[in-house]
Protein backbone atom coordinates (compact mmCIF):
# COMPACT_ATOMS: atom_id res chain seq x y z
CA UNK A 1 0.00 0.00 0.00
CA UNK A 2 2.99 2.89 0.68
CA UNK A 3 4.32 1.52 -2.66
CA UNK A 4 1.14 2.39 -4.43
CA UNK A 5 0.81 5.50 -2.42
CA UNK A 6 4.73 6.71 -3.23
CA UNK A 7 4.39 6.08 -6.76
CA UNK A 8 0.55 8.37 -6.74
CA UNK A 9 2.59 11.70 -5.09
CA UNK A 10 5.13 11.16 -7.13
CA UNK A 11 3.18 11.27 -10.03
CA UNK A 12 0.98 13.99 -9.10
CA UNK A 13 4.19 16.03 -8.31
CA UNK A 14 5.75 15.07 -11.49
CA UNK A 15 2.57 16.08 -13.46
CA UNK A 16 2.69 19.60 -11.40
CA UNK A 17 6.19 20.36 -12.00
CA UNK A 18 6.17 19.23 -16.15
CA UNK A 19 2.36 21.54 -16.39
CA UNK A 20 4.62 24.47 -15.79
CA UNK A 21 6.91 24.18 -18.92
CA UNK A 22 3.70 24.21 -21.48
CA UNK A 23 2.65 27.06 -23.07
CA UNK A 24 -0.05 29.00 -21.92
CA UNK A 25 -2.96 28.72 -24.42
CA UNK A 26 -5.10 31.74 -23.60
CA UNK A 27 -2.20 34.72 -23.63
CA UNK A 28 -4.21 37.72 -23.30
CA UNK A 29 -0.88 39.59 -25.16
CA UNK A 30 0.33 37.65 -28.01
CA UNK A 31 -2.72 35.11 -28.78
CA UNK A 32 -1.75 32.12 -30.54
CA UNK A 33 2.43 32.87 -29.69
CA UNK A 34 2.62 35.94 -32.70
CA UNK A 35 4.60 38.60 -31.28
CA UNK A 36 4.56 42.34 -32.85
CA UNK A 37 6.85 42.64 -35.41
CA UNK A 38 8.53 46.17 -36.38
CA UNK A 39 7.20 47.26 -39.91
CA UNK A 40 10.53 50.06 -39.55
CA UNK A 41 12.87 49.90 -42.53
CA UNK A 42 15.91 48.30 -42.09
CA UNK A 43 19.07 50.24 -42.92
CA UNK A 44 21.95 48.63 -44.26
CA UNK A 45 25.06 51.31 -44.49
CA UNK A 46 29.22 50.51 -44.56
CA UNK A 47 32.08 53.17 -45.66
CA UNK A 48 35.07 52.74 -47.87
CA UNK A 49 36.29 53.97 -51.06
CA UNK A 50 35.60 53.49 -55.06
CA UNK A 51 38.31 51.40 -56.27
CA UNK A 52 36.93 51.57 -59.97
CA UNK A 53 34.18 52.23 -62.24
CA UNK A 54 33.32 50.50 -65.28
CA UNK A 55 30.66 51.38 -67.97
CA UNK A 56 29.20 47.53 -69.15
CA UNK A 57 26.28 46.98 -71.77
CA UNK A 58 23.08 45.85 -70.07
CA UNK A 59 19.74 44.68 -71.65
CA UNK A 60 16.52 45.18 -71.06
CA UNK A 61 15.74 42.31 -69.59
CA UNK A 62 12.82 40.82 -71.97
CA UNK A 63 13.99 36.99 -71.84
CA UNK A 64 11.86 35.88 -75.54
CA UNK A 65 8.63 34.71 -73.67
CA UNK A 66 6.81 36.94 -74.98
CA UNK A 67 7.82 36.26 -78.45
CA UNK A 68 7.68 32.81 -78.50
CA UNK A 69 4.28 32.91 -77.10
CA UNK A 70 3.13 34.96 -79.87
CA UNK A 71 5.33 33.30 -82.01
CA UNK A 72 3.96 30.11 -81.05
CA UNK A 73 -0.22 30.99 -81.42
CA UNK A 74 0.55 32.73 -85.15
CA UNK A 75 2.21 29.50 -85.71
CA UNK A 76 -0.46 26.97 -84.92
CA UNK A 77 -2.84 29.23 -86.48
CA UNK A 78 -0.85 29.08 -89.96
CA UNK A 79 0.05 24.85 -89.19
CA UNK A 80 -3.93 24.72 -88.63
CA UNK A 81 -4.65 26.55 -92.21
CA UNK A 82 -2.22 24.29 -94.36
CA UNK A 83 -2.78 21.34 -93.01
CA UNK A 84 -5.34 18.97 -94.00
CA UNK A 85 -7.12 15.58 -92.69
CA UNK A 86 -5.14 13.51 -90.67
CA UNK A 87 -2.14 15.55 -91.27
CA UNK A 88 -3.54 18.87 -89.63
CA UNK A 89 -2.65 18.06 -86.14
CA UNK A 90 0.73 17.91 -87.13
CA UNK A 91 1.15 20.87 -89.06
CA UNK A 92 -0.66 22.86 -86.71
CA UNK A 93 1.91 21.34 -83.63
CA UNK A 94 4.63 21.88 -86.59
CA UNK A 95 3.38 25.48 -86.92
CA UNK A 96 3.31 26.22 -83.18
CA UNK A 97 6.62 24.94 -82.51
CA UNK A 98 8.06 26.64 -85.37
CA UNK A 99 6.47 30.16 -84.73
CA UNK A 100 7.42 30.00 -81.13
CA UNK A 101 11.50 29.55 -81.89
CA UNK A 102 11.00 32.46 -84.80
CA UNK A 103 8.90 34.43 -82.46
CA UNK A 104 11.55 34.07 -79.96
CA UNK A 105 14.66 35.11 -82.05
CA UNK A 106 13.02 38.17 -83.23
CA UNK A 107 12.01 38.90 -79.68
CA UNK A 108 15.78 38.90 -78.28
CA UNK A 109 17.26 40.31 -81.84
CA UNK A 110 15.27 43.55 -80.73
CA UNK A 111 15.92 43.92 -77.51
CA UNK A 112 18.18 47.30 -76.55
CA UNK A 113 20.83 47.57 -74.47
CA UNK A 114 21.71 50.71 -72.39
CA UNK A 115 24.72 51.77 -70.64
CA UNK A 116 25.05 51.19 -66.86
CA UNK A 117 28.16 51.78 -64.24
CA UNK A 118 29.50 49.11 -62.45
CA UNK A 119 31.24 50.69 -59.36
CA UNK A 120 33.75 48.83 -57.50
CA UNK A 121 34.25 49.72 -53.45
CA UNK A 122 37.01 48.61 -51.25
CA UNK A 123 34.58 48.62 -48.20
CA UNK A 124 36.55 49.94 -44.32
CA UNK A 125 36.16 46.04 -42.98
CA UNK A 126 38.01 44.64 -46.07
CA UNK A 127 35.10 43.44 -48.21
CA UNK A 128 34.61 44.29 -51.69
CA UNK A 129 31.31 45.54 -53.19
CA UNK A 130 30.48 46.26 -56.89
CA UNK A 131 27.22 47.94 -57.52
CA UNK A 132 25.48 48.65 -60.95
CA UNK A 133 24.33 52.27 -61.23
CA UNK A 134 22.32 53.76 -63.48
CA UNK A 135 24.58 57.00 -63.43
CA UNK A 136 27.81 57.60 -61.53
CA UNK A 137 27.09 61.58 -61.48
CA UNK A 138 30.04 63.26 -59.90
CA UNK A 139 31.59 59.83 -58.35
CA UNK A 140 35.27 59.29 -59.33
CA UNK A 141 37.74 56.52 -58.32
CA UNK A 142 39.26 57.57 -55.15
CA UNK A 143 36.13 58.96 -53.23
CA UNK A 144 35.39 57.88 -49.62
CA UNK A 145 31.57 56.78 -50.16
CA UNK A 146 28.68 55.47 -47.97
CA UNK A 147 26.85 52.23 -49.32
CA UNK A 148 23.12 52.41 -47.63
CA UNK A 149 20.81 50.29 -48.90
CA UNK A 150 21.97 49.72 -52.38
CA UNK A 151 22.88 53.45 -52.93
CA UNK A 152 26.26 55.54 -52.90
CA UNK A 153 26.59 58.23 -51.28
CA UNK A 154 30.24 60.32 -51.42
CA UNK A 155 31.10 61.31 -48.32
Amino acid sequence: MKTNQKIAVLAIASAAILSGCGTPQNNTDYPNNTYPVSNAPVYNSAYGVVDSIQVVQASSGNSGVGGALVGGVVGGVVGNQIGGGSGRALATAAGAVGGALVGNQIQRNNQQTRDVYQVGVRLDNGAYQTMTLDSVNDLRVGDRVRIENSRVYRY
